[in-house]
């Protein structure tokens, strides 16, 4: 895996059951996460992992893979998770395999704190001192993009990448509203130490098919 993992952490103003919704339905996820284009679910047993399909395009290359999930709905903490792991034969894509999780937790409040953690081998060399940043910019920018939808803002097709070309619009997604790393902790450390262990148990769906 990389030099150093990704985190983004955000607070969201709805209930766990709402965001649990929006980040769990392939379709939902795709509408605020701007790392996928398509997921495309192959099916699966309650409580087993869910393989799936799915691709990122771009104008100049389309990347598809293949994925492994499983979902933890009842934690004696009250809260929830999410752990995957991805990869692509690709020889073009940034990434060449990955794995993380999503933490979903509950507060006094009745708010949401969504984090996830997540590292990946690279697909482009020494590249990745570039692709690494671009990829943690933009997963905090869609975890903004989910909770503004999730709060009662527009919805997330209002606002596609260039509208970070509009400085002016104060509404607009930022990745500068969420945090970075643990409290306490930096972005240089391994993000995965507090991974369910349910992320221990997927397959490399690369060659479990």
């Amino acid at each position: 895996m990389g030099t150093r993992g990704i985190y983004v952490e955000t607070i969201i103003d709805a209930d766990l059951e709402r965001v649990w919704a929006a980040t769990q339905d392939p379709e939902q996820h795709v509408r605020w996460d701007v790392r996928f284009s398509e997921i495309v679910p192959e099916g699966a047993e309650d409580g087993a992992p869910t393989h799936f399909r799915y691709v990122r395009r771009s104008p100049l290359h389309d990347v598809h893979g293949t994925g492994v999930s499983i979902g933890e709905r009842r934690r004696p903490d009250g809260s929830r998770t999410s752990a995957l792991r991805f990869g692509t034969a690709d020889r073009l894509s940034p990434i060449r395999a990955g794995r993380g999780y999503w933490r979903y937790v509950p507060t006094d409040d009745g708010r949401t704190r969504f984090i996830t953690g997540y590292d990946y081998d690279s697909g482009w060399g020494p590249l990745d001192v570039v692709v690494r940043p671009l990829l943690g910019w933009a997963t905090a920018w869609s975890f903004d993009r989910l909770r503004i939808w999730l709060e009662g803002g527009p919805a997330p097709e209002a606002w596609p990448l260039t509208s970070v070309l509009q400085p002016w619009r104060r509404d607009r997604p930022r990745a500068s509203r969420t945090l970075r790393a643990p409290a306490g902790g930096t972005r240089r450390t391994d993000h995965l130490h507090d991974a369910p262990a349910t992320l221990a148990t997927l397959p490399d769906p690369r060659n479990d098919r």
